[in-house]
């Protein structure tokens, strides 16, 4: 019997029971569409982060609470999560000690509900000095950045991404306007150029950036997530670094905070990124395997409802390849379904998050290729022993299998 009989027989097995195949093939359609939308989640999340500080611009050096030496060494070992958080008079030791040399913001960074009237979205909130446009490589489009007696008065002032301005206001000035950040009003002063890079896909134009003393009482605490400087000149910035870690260190000590550039931190953030993606990878196949017992109980139960048939065919000269090869395809179509199903539904579930909310999401050729060929080799690893049982029933007792 050539591949094409045994392909037609199989499909006609599983037709035959449309109710049993969907359900058997359930296992597998949920743990493909898991591992693609988890996998997109990461990856989207990846992107974001990764476009967000290329987009900062160029010299930039950060210092971050909690000792990463390890991770940027490449050395893959765990990271010492930090003990103590920064504070603003970390700020301003690094800001008294790479005076001349560099600009100095703090960053608080965190994420709101961005509200005007019926318009609501959710986006990343960034508390910054008054130097936003000189730290970072950002043009603002309309209006001004806030200055630093707003920064010091922690006023409730606001410069906004593009895509924040047309969600909330669409074509309306939104100058002077106000909106609501986490049931907050603040005050519209300035609007960024568009930055573009596929909507949350490593964008900033859903970015609001405030007072970093105004988003420490947004946040209700006043931590300091990051210090960003940035260094006059691209020579010196191995001297700024140095600078930053004397400033810091008295209070910290040398293992309670990082230094690094932006490259570096480019390189920890991905690696960090990569990580959480695989474990959420990892994590989605296991239901894929639960998939995979399922079909092999099916084809087990198919094996024993379908003995006498197995036994006529036996009989009249079916060799023991053909009854195996019968079923491993039977085996294989159901999980090759299920996949082809999972992957549509996976990649349209991708879309609807990234297009509804504000969770960025991305769908990565290798996440469908590694949830596919995973989906292919369980229906090839359990369904051949469902298969060599069936091919090695004897014809004679199973003619006589009632």
């Amino acid at each position: 019997m050539n591949f094409y009989e045994s392909f037609r027989i199989a499909l006609k097995a599983l037709g035959a029971n449309k109710g049993r195949t969907f359900l058997t093939m359930l296992g597998v359609i949920i743990g493909v569409m898991s591992v693609i939308l988890l996998v997109s989640i990461g990856t989207g999340v990846r992107k974001e982060v990764t476009g967000q500080l290329e987009g900062f611009g160029t010299n930039l050096i950060y210092a971050i609470p909690g000792n990463f030496e390890e991770m940027l060494g490449g050395g893959g070992g765990a990271m010492a999560m930090p003990s103590r958080q920064f504070n603003n008079d970390d700020v301003e030791a690094v800001r008294a000690r790479v005076s001349g040399s560099g600009l100095v913001s703090p960053m608080v960074d965190g994420s709101g509900r961005l509200t005007l009237r019926n318009n609501t979205m959710f986006g990343s909130v960034s508390g910054v000095d008054g130097n936003i446009d000189e730290v970072f490589d950002i043009t603002l489009a309309e209006g001004r950045a806030f200055n630093n007696s707003e920064v010091l008065s922690a006023s409730r002032v606001a410069v906004i991404g593009n895509t924040v301005k047309t969600q909330l206001f669409g074509n309306r000035d939104a100058l002077g306007e106000e909106f609501q950040v986490n049931d907050q009003r603040f005050r519209v002063v300035g609007v960024l150029e568009e930055q573009g890079g596929g909507g949350m896909g490593g964008s900033l134009d859903t970015t609001v950036y405030m007072p970093f003393t105004a988003a420490q009482r947004l946040f209700g605490n006043q931590d300091i997530s990051m210090i960003a400087v940035k260094a006059d000149d691209p020579e010196e910035i191995s001297l700024v670094q140095s600078r930053i870690r004397t400033a810091l260190q008295p209070r910290l000590g040398s293992d309670g905070f990082s230094v690094f550039t932006q490259d570096q931190m480019l390189n920890v953030m991905g690696s960090i990124m990569g990580m959480l993606t695989t474990m959420l990878a990892g994590l989605a196949s296991i239901s894929l395997l639960v998939g995979g017992i399922g079909i092999m109980n099916i084809m087990l139960v198919s094996v024993s409802e379908r003995t006498r048939e197995i036994g006529i065919r036996k009989a009249i000269g079916a060799r023991t390849y053909d009854i195996m090869s019968q079923f491993v395809i039977e085996s294989v179509l159901l999980s090759v379904l299920g996949g082809l199903v999972g992957i549509a539904l996976g990649a349209l579930g991708s879309w609807t998050i990234a297009s509804t909310t504000a969770i960025p999401s991305a769908v990565s050729l290798w996440s469908v290729g590694l949830a596919f060929g995973f989906s292919l080799a369980v229906g090839i690893f359990f369904g051949v022993y469902p298969a060599w049982k069936a091919s090695k029933l004897d014809p004679i007792e199973a003619l006589r299998y009632e």
